[in-house]
């Protein structure tokens, strides 16, 4: 069949579907193939239960189809990349304004900021949750209608080649790389082949003409801007910013000023629901994106104020017994740096940290590991955590009978043996900062504390 064909069964059946638990009537299954699952064994059944049709690229399973059935199975080569092609298809067809956002941290929560700001003024479609991978983004894509003015994609990678692939596929008229930092090394392969897969982004927008916004204090970012139209933001004096911010505090929560260059207004003071002030560049990012697509000053000071994180990013929780700064989602040696440093200078007393392993660090995870524990140890925190095999190894590295010599440090093989921990002997009126990668599980951990 070809996309032309697919693509009119799409418009009348415009509800995507890769999940055989979940079929909607009338929608259009996709029977994807995963390392422990084949999506095609389950294509019949997602009919039955009112899927309209379902896409496979299992010949044997469709030529034993009869009737009825076969008439709604429609037989492809490969059901990502026609999932993949349909989705650039169905972009290329509505033509809609789309900014694509990728980056080692802080992708996310940008992506949550512009899309606030942009939904002041236009009717925008973005991102949900962290669909950023190649079956994420293009679902995303397809839930595209006429009536959305800008799409707000964001894209993730953790191998060489991804964001390209990505990209290929969205065709953003604008982009931002929100910073490269260590992550996903053991895919990667290096920091410079961190550099050189986000720049995919940058890449793209240089042969198609686009325009990408940059943090103009980010000189690995800056090392790779060259010949591209640029929309500046930062924290540091320019000559050729449109947006500059600066921190006032962060005691817990962000609170900054911004202004546009050149000043059209005196200074704007913003405070926010976010903890964290790495989380600074972020909003500026949606402040000048924001100020490019004509939003008002005031809007976008709402929109940022507005704005509460709800996504295990940079929140705050306060329970019965303790204070908590859940920044559970994921970590890597540049984000669990952040966020170290951050909780180090928060005005509170009796600090707490519970710190998993950062996965994914190939042959730098021995060294990463070991520069967190020291930091840790050339901090005041009262009670550290340490949740993982990476973590222990690094603390027994810096001196063999650690745990013993440092009293305030407990070692913990995982998130069950932590909640044990927790039922036994519950830490109370502590500020308790929660972080590690997500395969660490540990935000299991925040119902109990």
């Amino acid at each position: 069949m070809s996309i032309e064909d697919l693509y009119k069964i799409f418009c009348e059946h415009s509800e995507i579907t890769t999940d055989s638990r979940n079929v909607p009537e009338g929608s259009l299954f996709f029977a994807l193939k995963g390392e422990t699952f084949d999506g095609n064994q389950y294509a019949v059944s997602s009919l039955e239960q009112g899927a309209a049709f379902a896409v496979i690229d299992d010949k044997e399973i469709y030529e034993k189809a009869q009737g009825e059935v076969k008439d709604r199975l429609i037989l492809a080569s490969d059901v990502l990349a026609t999932l993949q092609h349909l989705a650039n298809y169905h972009r290329c067809q509505l033509g809609t304004t789309i900014v694509g956002v990728t980056g080692t941290n802080g992708k996310t929560t940008t992506k949550e900021l512009i899309a606030a700001v942009l939904q002041k003024k236009y009717n925008v479609l973005y991102t949900q949750g962290n669909f950023n991978n190649h079956i994420g983004v293009p679902k995303t894509l397809l839930r595209l209608t006429k009536d959305h003015q800008i799409a707000v994609i964001e894209m993730g990678a953790n191998h060489p080649g991804e964001i390209k692939t990505l990209v290929e596929i969205v065709q953003p008229d604008y982009g931002i790389i929100t910073n490269v930092g260590k992550a996903h090394l053991l895919g990667f392969g290096s920091f410079e082949g961190v550099i050189k897969t986000k720049g995919e982004l940058y890449d793209y927008l240089r042969e198609d003409q686009g325009t990408v916004f940059i943090n103009n204090d980010n000189e690995h970012l800056k090392k790779i801007s060259n010949d591209l139209r640029l929309i500046r933001y930062g924290q540091k004096d320019a000559d050729n910013l449109l947006v500059k911010g600066e921190l006032i505090e962060c005691n817990p929560f962000l609170k900054f000023s911004w202004n546009q260059c050149p000043s059209h207004f005196s200074p704007m003071e913003v405070q926010t629901k976010l903890i964290g002030s790495y989380n600074l560049d972020n909003a500026l990012a949606a402040a000048c994106i924001g100020t490019l697509f004509a939003v008002s000053a005031d809007d976008i000071t709402a929109a940022l104020s507005e704005y509460t994180p709800s996504n295990n990013r940079s929140q705050m929780q306060k329970t019965a017994d303790n204070n908590l700064v859940i920044d559970a989602y994921n970590a890597n040696p540049t984000s669990m740096a952040a966020a170290l440093d951050n909780f180090r200078l928060m005005k509170v007393s009796h600090k707490m940290c519970i710190l998993g392993d950062m996965k994914e660090l190939g042959e730098a995870s021995s060294s990463e590991h070991k520069k967190v524990v020291e930091a840790l140890l050339a901090s005041d925190f009262e009670q550290v955590w340490l949740v993982g095999e990476e973590f222990n190894k690094a603390a027994l590295s810096v001196d063999s009978s650690f745990f013993e010599t440092h009293p305030l440090y407990k070692s913990f093989k995982d998130v069950e043996d932590v909640k044990s921990a927790i039922t036994s002997n519950k830490p109370k009126g502590f500020t308790i900062l929660i972080k590690g990668s997500n395969s660490t599980k540990l935000i299991q951990t925040v119902d109990l504390l």
